[in-house]
């Protein structure tokens, strides 16, 4: 997947290599200011409980 990947991104390795950093750090944005929001209701780790 990977090998697929670097072949489908445009230019020379230094832009391919700034192309694929670009798109891991907007995958990481998308699911810091969208994903992970909209999932926090439902996944209380703030609230933990110790049971014996």
């Amino acid at each position: 997947m990977y090998a697929w990947l670097w072949r489908k991104l445009p230019g020379r390795p230094p832009v391919r290599l700034l192309t694929a950093a670009l798109l891991v750090l907007l995958a990481g944005a998308v699911l810091w200011y969208v994903v992970f929001p909209l999932m926090e209701p439902s996944v209380t780790l703030d609230e933990v409980t110790v049971r014996r």
